[in-house]
């Protein structure tokens, strides 16, 4: 799938330039296999396979969401267009 658009910049230039200013890390080996799954996802069920990164949709005002484990309180947070065949509003969030 392709990733459309991302509303976290430091994501946007580690997956567009390699550049990990602006992730922390100890992050930036995980984004990185994260962002090679999510290009060669074919189907949006197929996140949900992904038992050791803790993949589920999340609810409440991030409905509709999907939320993988990047650290014990880091995760990568996106929407996937099943229609269009794409990720979008991809997103680092801290959850605690």
């Amino acid at each position: 799938m392709k990733i459309r658009n991302f509303l976290h910049q430091g994501l946007q230039r580690l997956y567009l330039d390699g550049n990990a200013k602006g992730v922390p890390s100890d992050t930036v080996d995980k984004l990185r296999k994260m962002f090679a799954f999510l290009e060669v996802m074919s189907h949006a069920d197929e996140v949900r396979a992904l038992t050791s990164w803790k993949a589920h949709t999340l609810t409440g005002d991030q409905k509709g969401m999907v939320s993988l484990s990047v650290t014990r309180n880091r995760r990568l947070t996106f929407r996937v267009g099943a229609a269009e065949q794409e990720t979008y509003d991809v997103n680092l969030e801290d959850c605690h």
